[in-house]
């Protein structure tokens, strides 16, 4: 991967205050002492650019073939767009429960039988929320090409995925931002 790349990530998590420290509730229930919210850093457009040429750098490393995107509402839709634009490839939109109304489908976009779909995400904890959008994709017929995300929490995610079967993308691991952007250089606080 291009390290250069990397470190502008990396360095946009610190500029724009994306790590936070204090007492949270992860999505996954845990409790933890940080917050990353890569939501901050994809309502900007060159960052969200940098991060939709990463995750294609890396699936072109791979040499990881795929015919859509999909990305879990909310957080991972922006990026699954970002990446659908450029790749070209169509776009898929998984929901956390079912439509109330019209067709109560699971997703927005269609995946045909057969189709190898690059799930995105924006941070991995446990990785149970995106091992469930990749359950909806395999009961319409898909195929998961691969589980990309842009911060692994390092906490069981990347086992989890594996252990199914699942090629697992990260661009950065937690580590790598606490390594680089240690806590004394963040605000404790959403200012």
């Amino acid at each position: 991967m291009n390290e250069e790349n990397k470190r502008r990530l990396i360095e946009a998590f610190i500029e724009r205050k994306a790590i936070l420290f204090g007492d949270f509730t992860l999505t996954s229930g845990k409790k933890s002492r940080y917050y990353i919210n890569v939501k901050r850093l994809i309502t900007e457009p060159e960052i969200l650019r940098l991060i939709s040429d990463m995750i294609l750098e890396r699936t072109g490393e791979m040499k990881l073939k795929f015919d859509r995107v999909a990305g879990p509402e909310l957080g991972a839709v922006p990026i699954a767009t970002a990446v659908s634009l450029t790749s070209g490839k169509p776009l898929v939109i998984i929901r956390k429960k079912p439509k109330g109304h019209g067709t109560g489908s699971l997703i927005e976009g269609e995946v045909e039988d057969g189709d190898d779909v690059l799930i995105v995400e924006d941070v991995t904890t446990t990785g149970k929320s995106v091992l469930r959008s990749a359950d909806v994709i395999r009961s319409l017929g898909g195929n998961v090409a691969a589980i990309c995300t842009v911060v692994d929490r390092e906490e069981g995610a990347e086992e989890e995925i594996k252990g199914r079967g699942y090629r697992f993308i990260s661009l950065l691991r937690v580590s790598e931002l606490m390594e680089r952007a240690p806590e004394k250089e963040l605000l404790a606080q959403d200012s």
